[in-house]
């Protein structure tokens, strides 16, 4: 092969890399443009917008013409390659190394190979995947033209191989219409990204993360646990009654006799007071309401749907057997996606004390995705049953029994030490970390 030819050949390697360039900026434009920046574009006045708009709606033709274009591009360059730029070198080699015969050709080409590679990946690859990055809408208008045009020559051939793909899938037992399905991950790493550039607020991000974890959250997760719940006592006095609803801020409170597995109801401190300040007699039974009960494996979104369905905001937690096991309110699921909006003193909450650098205090009543989440732990043993929600339910049911002041369990890397009782209830907790990593 003479030079001339060589150079023409050469030439045309040059000019499949620049066109294959434009296939990827093309494919990153389009798999990188956002819509909202879109519509801010129509709303300006670019009419290409609309087009553009349509094409990141359902863009996998226009994906598979460019990687069509892409893959073809490939292959011409690999043709070409063989049959100009190898026997180019092995022109230059043998003129430089006549003696090394058997050799010469699978240098040659290796040589040419390794170019080619070097040029196409910097070239065709990571130059315009960088720049179609920096302002992808842009781009994609600018190719809008040119790309319509490639995938309407393209047709029948996008035709033919999303038929002969999708044969495929089915043959391996996959659904091809499944595939545009969006994955709680892929969500989480948008907004991920998007935080990071700006697109939203931090607080946004937080807000979307604690839906997410609450969709795996039950009544029994979110509740407050019978052990915390303030309730009134039919078999007290009125007076009694009175002076504990005084004591403690709340709106509402179970009635029981004598203990609350006799649940009788709920009464609102709103009531009482109207019934007060009407210098009315007061009787606690006739302003009782009749809750509504919920299982306490109930989803947390079944919950809330059933508080608007009811346009009840509380709702008692039973167990299998129909005992009561805590109490949850419609600000329960609020806090759980808001964060904490009752304004309580945090001081009020229970909490974890670092004792030294490799122990803690904890109280009885922490919860466990905190100690968790704090710890970088996987999952508690026997978490899965739903048995316990906080960190004295956990080493009480690690036990089988309810434990005493100073017995020790040792799990994981972490050894738990009982501090101090509330009567049968685990009050604080000394956890030592003893397996250091």
């Amino acid at each position: 092969m003479d030079i001339p030819e060589t150079d023409l050949f050469i030439g045309l390697i040059f000019i499949l890399i620049l066109i294959n360039a434009l296939f990827i900026l093309t494919e990153v434009a389009i798999a990188d443009s956002h819509k909202n920046q879109l519509e801010k574009m129509l709303d300006e006045g670019k009419k290409k917008a609309s087009e553009a708009l349509k094409i990141i709606d359902k863009p996998t033709t226009y994906l598979i013409a460019v990687q069509i274009g892409n893959v073809s591009c490939n292959i011409l360059i690999g043709l070409l390659t063989g049959i100009s730029l190898a026997p180019f070198f092995i022109h230059a080699l043998q003129a430089i190394f006549p003696d090394c015969d058997n050799y010469i050709e699978p240098i040659s080409l290796i040589i040419s190979t390794f170019i080619i590679i070097l040029l196409c990946s910097i070239l065709s690859t990571t130059l315009p995947r960088n720049i179609a990055l920096t302002k992808p809408e842009y781009y994609l208008l600018t190719l809008l033209t040119p790309l319509k045009i490639w995938k309407k020559l393209l047709s029948p051939f996008i035709s033919l191989f999303t038929s002969i793909a999708n044969t495929l899938l089915l043959i391996f037992g996959i659904n091809p219409q499944n595939n545009d399905s969006v994955t709680e991950d892929e969500v989480k790493d948008l907004i991920e990204k998007g935080t990071e550039d700006g697109t939203f607020e931090k607080a946004e991000q937080d807000i979307v993360d604690r839906i997410f974890h609450m969709s795996d959250q039950t009544a029994y997760s979110l509740m407050t646990p019978r052990t915390q719940m303030m309730w009134i006592d039919l078999e007290d006095s009125l007076e009694v009654n009175l002076k504990f609803i005084q004591e403690h801020n709340q709106n509402v409170f179970l009635v029981g006799k004598d203990n609350l597995d006799e649940f009788v109801g709920i009464v609102y401190a709103k009531d009482i007071l109207n019934e007060l300040l009407a210098n009315k007699p007061l009787d606690l039974e006739k302003l009782m309401h009749k809750p509504m009960f919920v299982p306490r494996a109930m989803e947390s979104f079944r919950v809330l749907e059933k508080f608007r369905e009811s346009e009840i905001n509380e709702a008692v937690v039973l167990d299998e057997y129909g005992g009561v096991v805590g109490f949850i309110t419609i600000f329960d699921i609020i806090n759980e996606v808001l964060g904490d909006i009752t304004g309580k003193p945090v001081a009020n909450s229970p909490q974890i004390i670092q004792r030294d650098e490799h122990s803690w205090y904890i109280d009885g009543l922490f919860d466990i995705d905190d100690f968790k989440e704090k710890f970088d732990i996987e999952v508690l043993p026997n978490e899965d049953s739903g048995h316990f929600q906080t960190m004295g339910g956990f080493i009480t049911s690690y036990f089988g029994y309810i434990p005493k002041v100073g017995e020790k369990i040792i799990w994981h890397k972490f050894r738990f030490e009982i501090i101090s009782m509330d009567k049968a209830r685990i009050d604080r907790i000394l956890v030592t970390q003893i397996n250091k990593k």
